[in-house]
């Protein structure tokens, strides 16, 4: 969810109204839209305009409304469904890409509400890989300083990583691989095919690295290449890229898919 959002908390009821209101109280940038009219068209220019959206209805409701503008769940603002009396929380739209799950859990916890998540994965116990890049001969020291920034930015420990990876051309990286051996953990590296899957959620795009070496991001192709391979996943940028004068780093994340989950 991004930052500068204005949340649009729809209520069409005046028991809905009230818990509106209570949780106006308790978010910031927010504002109460009460029975507003037109209803759907109001309600969808907002969802169009990237505000996330409180829905105190019915879930049919929503989905009726929101179905004609809804574009890609990698750019589609985060929808939470709420009963009018508030127990229970559901992430109906972008739960993953656009944060609904994570915001119906807070949501929920503001209200003391019960969160209803009805997909399978947030469940389950992510995994998380790093992306490195970095120039040749780039010492060991200043990879593991960078990284180290990196999971105390993503309040992530060393022990929660899985993998640290790369593209194919590093293999050889004097750096990284003592780096990895240091941390004791596998280093991976991708070529440019591998990592050009991913192409569509980096963060950001240099045509200059891709000239380079054939992707528009070393870092965050291959710690979102390396966390699809530790769980055979869809995976997702947690941390975009940061980078030193000689370093780039990224953490990406997966779930376990059912298939594994169900094993």
């Amino acid at each position: 969810m991004k930052d500068n959002s204005s949340v649009k908390i729809v209520a069409l009821t005046e028991a809905g109204l009230r818990l509106a209101e209570q949780l106006n109280a308790k978010l910031e940038n927010s504002d109460v839209w009460y029975k507003p009219k037109p209803f759907s068209e109001k309600v969808q220019y907002a969802f169009q305009a990237g505000e996330p959206l409180i829905m105190i209805c019915a879930t049919g409701i929503v989905v009726r409304t929101l179905a004609p503008v809804l574009a890609s769940k990698l750019q589609d603002p985060p929808v939470l469904v709420l009963d009018e009396l508030g127990q229970f929380v559901i992430p109906l739209v972008s739960g993953h890409e656009g944060g609904a799950n994570e915001w119906g859990r807070q949501v929920a916890e503001l209200l003391n509400s019960q969160l209803v998540m009805t997909t399978a994965n947030p469940y389950l116990k992510p995994k998380y890989a790093v992306g490195m890049g970095c120039e040749r001969n780039c010492p060991k020291e200043e990879l593991e300083c960078l990284l180290m920034d990196c999971l105390a930015q993503a309040n992530l420990t060393l022990d929660q990583i899985g993998s640290i990876n790369s593209i194919d051309i590093k293999a050889d990286e004097v750096g990284l691989i003592e780096l990895a051996e240091h941390l004791e953990k596998p280093f991976n590296t991708f070529d440019a095919a591998e990592l050009s899957t991913v192409e569509h959620l980096l963060s950001t795009k240099s045509d200059y690295v891709f000239k380079t070496v054939g992707v528009y991001g070393v870092a965050e192709s291959a710690a979102l290449v390396g966390a699809s391979q530790l769980t055979n996943a869809y995976s997702e940028l947690i941390l975009n890229k940061h980078k030193t004068a000689k370093a780039t780093c990224a953490i990406a994340r997966a779930y376990p898919s059912d298939a594994r989950r169900q094993s």
